[in-house]
């Protein structure tokens, strides 16, 4: 993700932070300080770094499941509101979603649970007053190691109750689109779930503007448009699965030899707007030549160099009967954007993620006029 960088790796996984995520910082820095002077600001933004550890585990719970069923991991992202595990590809059956879904809450559990033992043992060993924490709930804590603790108790078990609701793309949302998948199928399990989670949203901004609860309303904005894009995402793998790429590469593509200078792709791109070149040699793919590739040779280099300097000699091989969902998800996993079409061992050409959105345009439109003949027919 743009505006992020790596903290850590954890399990092969990158963790990263986003540049507004020390937002968070701030306003802990901001409501300890408000109640307990210096030293309340610096045990605030302790408290939001804890915080975030807890939701890192959170998140380190769906990706060390996605992993065990096969499903790669890219990186974990840390935003103000929260964490999202980046997974390269969406689980196909609806079980493995409910599981993955489910290992995250549990995380926070387990911590929950370990909390209030601890707690517990400490107030039966007379090391501080349960009482006393009990005034503190709902209020910043004091600082010190027994407000702190209640603290993140609480924080967890908010958090599991938070992730529960049947709203895309928190967890529960994900929860119950599995579980409604496992009877009616994942295109109309998702297409009720975003529906049930778009409306829970719209319910939470009302309230969250009546109340002057400005987070509230952010969380709200948050879902609805999360709620809408796993939609639009459903409908496309829907309709995805229904073409091959075989049948949708460019049968007519220009191709590049190993002699050729990057002036010719020029010529190309310029007369043709083919973006995507195969550097061919004996029949065979060597290397691909972007659009993107072209303008920073020209941009770095006066020279007209060969296209072979270049390239990029690693090719990512698809089989033409493979459906253009199948290669979205290769593409995801393998972080490309362009991969080679073969039939067996024979080259037939090149599909790019461009591609594969005009794909789907043309078959949402030739659904909806499908459709607008049978309302009119009907």
């Amino acid at each position: 993700m743009g505006w992020s960088f790596r903290i850590a790796r954890v399990a092969g996984i990158d963790i990263r932070i986003h540049v507004t995520f020390f937002l968070i910082l701030v306003l802990g820095a901001i409501g300890g300080g408000s109640a307990y002077g210096l030293g309340g600001a610096g045990f605030g933004v302790l408290l939001m770094l804890l915080l975030f550890l807890c939701v890192t585990l959170h998140e380190l719970g769906h990706s060390v499941v996605a992993q065990r069923l096969g499903i790669p991991v890219r990186e974990i992202v840390l935003l103000p509101l929260g964490g999202v595990a980046l997974l390269s590809r969406n689980p196909t059956k609806p079980w493995h979603e409910l599981v993955i879904a489910i290992a995250g809450p549990l995380v926070n559990v387990v911590i929950a649970g370990l909390l209030l033992l601890g707690t517990g043992t400490a107030a039966a060993l007379g090391i501080f007053d349960l009482r006393t924490l009990q005034l503190q709930a709902g209020a910043f804590p004091a600082p010190n190691v027994s407000g702190l603790v209640f603290w993140l108790l609480q924080a967890n078990i908010s958090l599991v109750l938070f992730n529960l609701i049947p709203a895309f793309p928190l967890d529960g949302g994900r929860i119950f689109r599995s579980l409604l998948a496992m009877a009616i199928g994942m295109p109309r399990a998702t297409r009720i779930a975003a529906t049930v989670g778009q409306g829970l949203a719209i319910l939470a901004g009302v309230f969250g503007v009546l109340s002057g609860n400005f987070i509230l309303v952010l969380v709200a904005v948050f879902i609805f448009f999360g709620a809408g894009q796993e939609n639009a995402e459903g409908q496309a793998r829907t309709m995805l699965v229904t073409l091959r790429v075989g049948d949708a590469y460019n049968r007519h593509a220009i191709t590049l030899d190993i002699g050729d200078r990057v002036s010719s792709v020029v010529d190309y791109i310029l007369t043709s707007y083919q973006p995507d070149f195969a550097v061919m040699q004996a029949g065979h793919p060597i290397g691909i030549v972007t659009r993107d590739d072209v303008l920073r040779a020209l941009a770095s280099d006066t020279r007209d160099v060969f296209v072979t300097g270049i390239m990029n000699r690693t090719i990512v091989r698809v089989p033409a009967a493979a459906t253009l969902e199948d290669v979205r998800q290769t593409m995801a996993e393998q972080e490309a954007r362009v991969v080679a079409v073969y039939d067996g061992e024979r080259y037939l050409g090149l599909v790019s993620l461009e591609d594969i959105a005009e794909a789907y345009a043309v078959i949402s439109y030739m659904q909806r006029q499908a459709e607008a003949r049978r309302a009119e027919g009907g």
